[in-house]
């Protein structure tokens, strides 16, 4: 079997990373939420690669730009302050996030519906006695109405209970809620931006509907559609996915020595593994 640290290819964690990364632009301040190693760790990857000027948020130390040696298992570990050039109040981020100031935010869900919005608060018809109790949107609320733009993503798309057509909770804003779109209420923020699953890529349709952009090269649009609760609008974009680069692939496997990433994918995801050789002409990556 070859090992996961090789030259010779490439895991899904270490892809799906990647492809967070690349969501953020260069200069962008970006943040993230409690207990998001996938989305962490895609920052400090993005911060060692293309977007070497983006101001990084970690989201339960607000420090600024920190160095840390490796990504903890907790998101609330001491490492995370290492060489933070500040450290912000609670709310000294959240009123920057209420200017605007904060260009995008990584936001995901135990259920997410056509429109980006997520919720992270219950799961169960009855939200006084549910079936789940979540750990709830710590003021992702709030922030995710006037942040620049979001990208979302998960880990759980092909259990068919994730993208789902009609949420048991609304905690955080995509583009348009059952009382309106984010005009009608007045949301300063862009939205949802992307979304981005184990089995592919979406962004938003000028509706605010998601659309699937491409897949990686062991899926079907097929085992989209079976995993996908609303509506699947398929305009699959070649090149779009590209491969991890070596330059990525060394910074994830430099960022998160632990593989504290692993930690969001189950077992059997976790088998998928990439070569080069892999992308077939009818991939849509």
């Amino acid at each position: 079997m070859t090992a996961i640290g090789s030259d010779h290819g490439w895991t899904i964690d270490e892809w799906l990373v990647v492809a967070l990364a690349r969501t953020i632009r260069d200069r962008e301040v970006v943040f993230h939420g409690f207990a998001s190693p996938c989305a962490q760790v895609a920052m400090h990857v993005a911060r060692r690669t293309h977007a070497r000027d983006m101001l990084l948020l970690e989201g339960a130390t607000y420090a600024v730009n920190p160095d840390p040696e490796f990504i903890p298992p907790t998101s609330n570990d001491l490492v995370l302050h290492r060489d933070a050039v500040y450290r912000m109040r609670f709310e000294e981020f959240f009123d920057a996030a209420t200017r605007g100031d904060v260009d995008r935010m990584f936001l995901s869900g135990g259920q997410i519906d056509a429109y980006g919005n997520t919720n992270v608060t219950a799961i169960g018809p009855d939200p006084e006695r549910p079936k789940i109790k979540l750990g709830g949107g710590g003021g992702g609320c709030n922030i995710s109405a006037t942040i620049g733009a979001l990208t979302v993503w998960t880990t759980r798309h092909r259990s068919g209970r994730t993208l789902v057509r009609q949420l048991d909770f609304l905690t955080d804003i995509g583009h348009r809620t059952p009382d309106g779109d984010r005009r009608e209420l007045g949301y300063t923020g862009g939205g949802p931006q992307w979304l981005i699953t184990e089995l592919g890529v979406f962004d938003f349709r000028p509706d605010g509907h998601a659309r699937l952009r491409a897949m990686w090269p062991d899926v079907s649009v097929d085992d989209v559609a079976a995993a996908t609760g609303f509506e699947l609008d398929v305009a699959l974009t070649a090149g779009m996915l590209h491969p991890p680069s070596g330059a990525e692939l060394a910074a994830v496997r430099a960022v998160d020595p632990l593989g504290v990433r692993r930690s969001e994918f189950g077992p059997d995801e976790l088998k998928r593994h990439f070569h080069h050789a892999d992308r077939a002409a009818s991939c849509a990556c």
